[in-house]
């Protein structure tokens, strides 16, 4: 009985991830940006109560993993298609399904290296990616930017963003074990980042999109610096 908490909470984050995907379909964008932020919510909140009441299961983890592809992985490359990358045509079609299929990509590949991987991310977790498109589709729209009128930005950011889940790019799980060596340039980059983003939009939507871009392009940083040091 008391793993039917957990699970609700797991059908909690598919079901705001619907609601977005509806949302989109009507034109809300506020709406369906704000859904799929519930829906990480939710997915947080699952793992942390199964653990608590000691009922984690492969039932469970299955059951996590197909929510997560529909709120974090179809739900925001739908909100993407709708809200810009319509206007690229096939590039940006191609683009929104590029960004699902490596949502999948990711969550598979995260089921199947579990016991191997420890103490780090291998590549941009889904639900970070989703945020991304969620948090800067809030930040264009309470500004009136129009990102299409920036040419290619968009659709490449978005096919970026897809690429690094599947890389194999180390992002820390900041758990506390030690296991990813967080690097002091890292830091000082995510802050100035994060401070810029902050400074220039001073709105919460913009605090978001600080959070989930900053945490991006920190995992770059810190690969790039912890690959020059194994250089040396």
């Amino acid at each position: 009985m008391k793993a039917m908490i957990p699970n609700a909470c797991t059908a909690a984050n598919l079901f705001f991830g619907m609601l977005s995907i509806l949302a989109t379909y009507e034109g809300d964008y506020f709406l369906a940006s704000i859904y799929i932020f519930i829906a990480l919510i939710a997915d947080g909140l699952d793992g942390r109560i199964a653990r608590a009441l000691g009922v984690s299961s492969e039932f469970g983890k299955e059951m996590d993993s197909l929510c997560d592809l529909g709120s974090f992985g179809i739900a925001p490359a739908f909100l993407a298609y709708s809200f810009c990358l319509h206007n690229f045509g096939t590039f940006g079609k191609a683009a929104a399904i590029i960004f699902a299929l490596c949502g999948m990509w990711r969550l598979a590949r995260f089921n199947v290296s579990t016991d191997v991987v420890h103490g780090f991310f291998m590549g941009l977790a889904i639900p970070a990616g989703g945020c991304i498109v969620a948090s800067t589709t809030l930040l264009f729209s309470s500004m009136n930017i129009q990102p299409e009128n920036f040419g290619m930005v968009y659709p490449i950011t978005t096919i970026i963003v897809a690429y690094l889940m599947v890389s194999h790019v180390h992002y820390p799980n900041f758990k506390g074990d030690g296991a990813e060596e967080i690097y002091i340039i890292s830091k000082i980059c995510a802050a100035v980042m994060f401070g810029a983003i902050v400074f220039l939009t001073l709105s919460v939507a913009g605090i978001l999109t600080a959070i989930f871009s900053t945490y991006a392009v920190f995992g770059i940083v810190n690969s790039l610096i912890a690959l020059l040091n194994r250089e040396v």
